[in-house]
Order: C-alpha cells, then sequence, then structure tokens
C-alpha cells in the first residue's frame, strides 16, 4: 500500500534533538554502485524524516568525501561526516569519513581508525554490528550495490538482535554481490528498489519495533565493537573468538583465527584485521597475482644481468664465456613467459564467480539431457 509521504511528516518531526530511547536509526552500506542509489533514497526522504541516518560507502582512503555536500544539495536534511563522540540526533545524516569506520554508541558517535574489515576502512560490518548491539530492535539495515560481502555478517546482526534488514533488489542494483550475498546468508524482511525505498522507511517509522529479548548480548560482538574502536585484538582475546586456521592475514601476515557464525565463517588475526569467506579468497587472489608480478621482475632482471655481464665478455673476446651467460638469460625468459602465462590464466576467484560457473554448468547439463 503506498504511502502518504507528506501526511506522515507531520508525525515523523522536524529538527533535531538528542535521540530518545524509543528513537529508531537507520544504517545503510553501499560499494561500488550504490551512488545511485543512496541519492535516490536521500531524495527521497521527507525534509521530517526523524531517525538518524548512517551511511558507510566504500572509498579510496585518498579521496575527499563528497557525500555530505551531495546529500545536502538534494534534501535539506542536515548531512556531514561524523566525528568522533559526538552526540546521536534526530532528523540528521552522519557519513562516515574516508579511511575511518563509523560506529554508534548509545548516544554518541565513534569515529575510530581501527583495522580494516572485508579490506575496507570505513567497512559496512563494523557499523551494523555496532548499531545491532546497541540499539537491538530500534535499528533498520539497508544493503545496497556493490561488489563481494561486506554488509552481510554485520546484516545478519540487526537480524539476530531484532531489527529490520532490507537488501536493494539485486535487478535495481548496478552491482548486485552485496544484495546477493546478504539474501543468500540473511532472512532478510524486505527486497526493494532504491525507488521504493524512501516510502518504506517512512512506514517503518510509524511502527513500533518487534518485541526482543533484551538480554541476548554476546561478549563476542562487543570485543569486535572494541576492536573497530582501536582496541588492541589480542587485549580482547581475539583467539578465543574462534580455532586457529592455516591461513595468513593478507594484510600483515598474522594467524587467522575462524569465527563460525550461525550460517557462515569469518576471520579475524591477531592484529584485528577481519574477513569474510569472500574478501579473503579474493585477497588471496590479488596477492598471487602481486608474488606473481615479483617472480617476473625478478627475472627480467636477472636477464638484464646476464645479458650485461655476457655482453662484457664478448667485448673482452670471452666468447665461449659470453655464450653461456647469454644462454643462460635465454632459460631465465622462457621460464618467465611460463609465468606471465600464469597470471594471464589467472582467475580472480570469488564467491559470486564460483556460483556463476556453478549455474552455467548446471544450465548446460540441462540443456544436454
Amino acid at each position: 500500500m503506498p504511502v502518504n509521504i507528506s501526511s506522515a511528516q507531520d508525525r515523523l518531526g522536524n529538527g533535531q534533538q538528542p535521540i530518545t530511547v524509543d528513537e529508531r536509526i537507520i544504517v545503510i552500506g553501499a560499494s561500488a554502485g550504490g551512488l545511485d542509489a543512496l541519492k535516490m533514497i536521500i531524495k527521497g526522504l521527507p525534509p521530517g524524516f526523524s531517525a538518524p541516518v548512517f551511511i558507510v560507502w566504500h572509498m579510496s582512503p585518498d579521496i575527499r568525501g563528497i557525500l555530505p555536500q551531495l546529500f545536502n544539495s538534494i534534501n535539506t536534511i542536515h548531512a556531514a561526516h561524523a566525528y568522533d563522540k559526538e552526540p546521536i540526533k534526530t532528523n540528521r545524516i552522519y557519513v562516515a569519513p574516508p579511511d575511518h569506520h563509523l560506529l554508534v554508541e548509545e548516544n554518541r558517535v565513534r569515529v575510530t581508525h581501527g583495522p580494516k574489515e572485508n579490506r575496507f576502512r570505513p567497512a559496512v560490518d563494523p557499523l551494523f554490528r555496532s548499531a545491532a548491539y546497541t540499539f537491538g530492535n530500534r535499528v533498520i539495515g539497508i544493503i545496497l550495490s556493490g561488489a563481494l560481502d561486506d554488509g552481510t555478517a554485520g546484516l545478519g546482526s540487526v537480524k539476530q538482535y531484532g531489527g529490520v534488514a532490507i537488501v536493494q533488489n539485486p535487478v535495481d542494483a548496478q552491482v548486485p554481490s552485496m544484495p546477493e550475498n546478504a539474501m543468500r546468508e540473511v532472512e532478510v524482511d524486505y527486497t526493494v528498489t532504491a525507488g521504493e525505498l524512501p516510502a518504506l522507511l517512512v512506514k517503518l517509522l510509524q511502527q513500533q519495533p518487534s518485541p526482543v529479548n533484551e538480554n541476548m548480548k554476546d561478549e563476542k560482538t562487543k570485543k569486535e565493537i572494541e576492536i573497530a574502536a582501536e582496541e588492541r585484538a589480542l587485549d580482547k582475546g581475539v583467539f578465543k573468538m574462534g580455532e586457529p586456521s592455516v591461513f595468513a592475514c593478507p594484510e600483515c601476515h598474522g594467524v587467522l583465527s575462524a569465527i563460525q557464525d550461525v550460517q557462515r565463517i569469518r576471520y579475524r588475526c591477531h592484529t584485528g584485521h577481519a574477513y569474510s569467506a569472500d574478501s579473503l579468497l579474493a585477497s588471496i587472489s590479488e596477492k598471487i597475482e602481486d608474488s606473481l608480478y615479483s617472480a617476473i621482475r625478478g627475472m627480467e632482471e636477472s636477464i638484464m644481468l646476464l645479458n650485461h655481464i655476457g655482453d662484457h665478455y664478448a667485448e673482452a673476446n670471452h666468447s665461449r664465456l659470453a655464450a653461456l651467460y647469454f644462454q643462460k638469460a635465454k632459460e631465465v625468459q622462457e621460464r618467465s613467459d611460463t609465468v606471465r602465462a600464469a597470471i594471464l590464466n589467472n582467475e580472480f576467484l570469488s564467491k559470486e564467480a564460483i556460483s556463476k560457473q556453478s549455474d552455467a554448468l548446471k544450465n548446460r547439463n540441462v540443456e544436454a539431457s
């Protein structure tokens, strides 16, 4: 049923006030292709929309954040990069600044430089996790367009603590991996287009949150929030969160512990870096290519040096010795060509890529039968 935004606006209230114990909050995570969806959502919110909105959008750490200015140009709800320990107020949009995690506590925002999660800072999971732990069933979590699966574990926490889980319809997303992965592993409440989200959010704010057990907060979630808030992972007993794995952290080469959630497995190292299984696989795939190029660089340096020495002996009329150096250079070149071919055939592995291959194989088998 369509929602009358203009009439609902009067009931939502105007102005910025400290958040109260019964206020809902909205957390949004987006990555590649998410900008258009974010613009559509913010533009569609009524000016008096009371719930504070917290946004993490993956971005390079060395770029200037543009979202607040963009949002302020399309809506009168005040948007700004969050700053550490500022109070949470209604009718505001808080944006994670570049290269910083955005977390929430009971009455204030935290902006930290904690370890990367899923190869990003800011990352979606820390925001969603902290919101779920602090605000429980008052949280509305939204996953928009993006690659891989940052936000899936966080949306699972939102659902676990009684909040509302929403994903952008993958058909509507420019890059559908984040919504698809969330739908695969979390029992989402709504799957809608970006254009439908503003009316849905207005409708949800008029409803009472579902009742939930207030004593369900778990110690593991609390410790992971504290790690994102710059506390030492070792002091928080990171090795007790899961079983030690055979994998090394792609970021710092520390030992990764395998953390088992209800329907998924994640990894965290003793310095605090965290990965979903999919982001770990993607990181390892990238490291393979980096290592192969490093090998080629070493071999090409060897080729140049062998040829240089060969030229030196040729000029000194040591033709037999020169020929041997030239031959060795040729042998190294052949090995280098083999490694280069391996790079060209190296496959970027991810859950989405493997799933697509599985679907293609299934379709071929159906056609053949």
